[in-house]
């Protein structure tokens, strides 16, 4: 059974950076659109970085410049670099097929930005 498992989360103060992981135990997930999602308690789930199986690449319009997302197929691993980090991006991060599938949801990774 397919299964995603993020880490790389944290406390952060603003203008800092993460990189996010997103390890997927089965090499077909690769065959799907990615995506890194982010939820804050109590609001829905968005997309904010989606990557196709060709590798083209689209990010939430407000996000643009500040988060990179990317994949090491070798590692079946997904990626979100988080740079210039601000309050509003704390949120539990998680990653899924885009559109995402029920089953794939994982526990996600908390990123928190305070001082």
């Amino acid at each position: 059974q397919v299964q995603l498992v993020e880490s790389g989360g944290g406390l952060v103060q603003p203008g800092g950076s993460l990189r996010l992981s997103c390890v997927a135990r089965s090499r077909g997930i690769w065959f799907y659109p990615m995506g890194w999602y982010r939820q804050v308690s109590g609001k829905q789930r968005e997309l904010v970085a989606r990557m196709t199986t060709g590798g083209t690449i689209t990010y939430e319009d407000t996000l643009q410049g500040r988060f990179t997302i990317s994949r090491d197929l070798a590692k079946n691993t997904l990626y979100l670099q988080m740079n210039n980090l601000k309050p509003e991006d704390t949120a539990t991060y998680y990653c899924n097929q885009d559109p995402p599938q029920d089953e794939l949801w994982g526990q996600g990774t908390q990123v928190t930005v305070s001082s």
